[in-house]
């Protein structure tokens, strides 16, 4: 056996257990609780108009963020996105789908993480919660939902 087909053999290996890994992870609690959240949020009337609303908000904003705080606008379509964010956090269905992604996040962020310092302790992980890294919330059990002070 030629070291090129020794190779692609140890590769098919990780692929195929990379596919495990990625069963694992469909079949996990996290991901049927974030799975159970995000049909109840596309079925949940009031959510969608939540969503709706935040993302015409958030339109204008944007458009007023163009020129910062020099555009006249600026502070009111700011405090309106905020107010708006306010009302979706009151929305049961939005809360507990967003807690669900967090899990989800931090499940695979740590997946990732035991991966790659299985390689080498020095190789750097991206998150989505930038906390993590940082010193704050290391054990990962906030979910990101803390001020960085848990860990």
């Amino acid at each position: 056996m030629s070291i090129k087909e020794a190779a692609a053999l140890d590769m098919s290996s990780v692929l195929l257990q990379a596919y495990e890994l990625g069963d694992l992870i469909n079949s996990s609690a996290e991901m049927a609780d974030y799975l159970y959240w995000k049909e109840r949020v596309q079925k949940d009337e009031e959510a969608q108009k939540l969503i709706a609303g935040f993302a015409r908000l958030k339109e204008k904003f944007e458009e007023c963020e163009r020129f910062g705080h020099f555009h006249p606008d600026y502070h009111k379509a700011l405090e309106e996105v905020q107010r708006w964010q306010e009302k979706m956090e009151e929305c049961e269905a939005l809360r507990r789908y967003q807690q669900a992604e967090g899990a989800v996040d931090n499940l695979l962020f740590t997946i990732s993480k035991t991966i790659a310092h299985a390689v080498s302790d020095t190789i750097k992980v991206p998150s989505n919660n930038p906390g993590v890294e940082s010193g704050g919330c290391s054990s990962g059990g906030c979910s990101g939902n803390c001020s960085g002070s848990c860990g």
